[in-house]
């Protein structure tokens, strides 16, 4: 497992920043840039399952690990959804996890990643994309 790491200072306080990247819509928008269809399924509750999926009901299923308003959202990747279907992957226990800090009257949005060498270089290239989208969300 290879731990990826992205940064971006967002002219928004962490509230804002918290809701461009967990408010359905939103989240749908800079999730797009991975999967055209990307959502998300859950209660939002740390301790509860989330699905990321795409319209074909393909994707992971995780585990919100951590929920801290509006500071940190900690997913733990337990495997992969293939049309539905629950499958382990062979990143099973990645974890995902996004910080936000109080920074100067901005907010820093700190995201690590825990990928597969397979998978490294399309998040290296596609992260940083999906962070300006999020901070064109929060600065409007």
């Amino acid at each position: 497992m290879k731990k990826l790491e992205f940064k971006i200072s967002i002219n928004a306080d962490r509230e804002k920043v918290w809701d461009a990247l967990w408010a359905d819509a939103n989240y749908r928008r800079w999730t797009s840039i991975f999967s055209e269809t990307s959502h998300a399924k859950s209660d939002w509750k740390e301790g509860s399952e989330i699905l990321f999926l795409d319209k074909d009901e393909n994707g992971m299923y995780s585990l919100i690990e951590k929920l801290d308003k509006p500071s940190e959202m900690k997913f733990k990747h337990l495997g992969e959804l293939k049309k539905g279907e629950k499958l382990k992957g062979d990143w099973s226990e990645a974890i995902e996890q996004y910080q936000l800090f109080d920074e100067d009257g901005k907010t820093d949005l700190l995201i690590s990643v825990d990928s597969n060498e397979e998978f490294a270089d399309f998040f290296e290239k596609t992260f940083p994309n999906s962070l300006q989208i999020v901070k064109e969300i929060s600065e409007s």
